[in-house]
């Protein structure tokens, strides 16, 4: 999250004051991200910095003052909002990091490591989705937040459900051998969760 560009976003539809930008941030990315305001004025003197805004006086910031976007500061709004993130190499994930250190652990079940986390993504893919059918018809920015969350949690489970179908087909030279497994069963997610990401 680049809070650097969506203040220079908000100030894009015109001047604001510093405690105004970060009600808006909040309230444009559905409460989901709150933003200190000690944040919001020190990324302001960076921006101002930079000259990608300016201020209506060259005292300290504070509540009274105003910041507006600048040519410069609209150009890399632009160029930020065109550029692709950087997706050429796989983030250093740590649920990921878990399970292939699990894997190798002699005594742990990764097994059960995988399921532990399986049940913790469906209780958050599970409040997500109150989150959702609570919000209000109106609250688009809301539903936008709870969507990605929901896709990417989707993703997170298909990656252990993929994760432990590979390690059972596994060669058991190459897995160590837990002396008893606390696996236990759970139902098949997928269908509920296929349901609540369409929803």
């Amino acid at each position: 999250m680049s809070v650097r560009h969506a203040l220079l976003a908000l100030l894009s539809e015109g001047p604001k004051y510093g405690l105004q930008l970060r009600h808006e941030f909040e309230e444009r990315t559905g409460e989901v991200w709150p933003l200190n305001v000690g944040q919001v004025y020190t990324t302001l003197q960076r921006l101002e910095r930079d000259g990608l805004i300016q201020s209506d006086d060259e005292g300290e910031a504070g509540p009274q003052k105003s910041f507006r976007l600048t040519a410069d500061g609209g150009a890399e709004l632009d160029a930020w909002l065109r550029t692709p993130p950087d997706l050429s190499s796989p983030p250093r994930d740590e649920l990921v990091i878990k399970v292939l250190v699990a894997s190798r652990v002699p005594g742990v079940d990764v097994h059960d490591v995988v399921q532990t986390h399986r049940r913790h993504i469906v209780e958050l893919m599970q409040e997500w989705t109150r989150v959702k059918r609570d919000a209000g018809p109106d609250e688009v920015s809301v539903a936008l937040v709870v969507d990605a969350e929901l896709f990417r949690l989707d993703s997170v489970m298909r990656w252990l459900d993929a994760a432990d179908a590979r390690l059972r087909r596994a060669s058991p030279a190459h897995l160590p051998v837990a002396p008893s497994s606390r696996h236990s069963a759970l139902p098949d997610p997928t269908p509920a969760r296929e349901a609540e990401v369409r929803r």
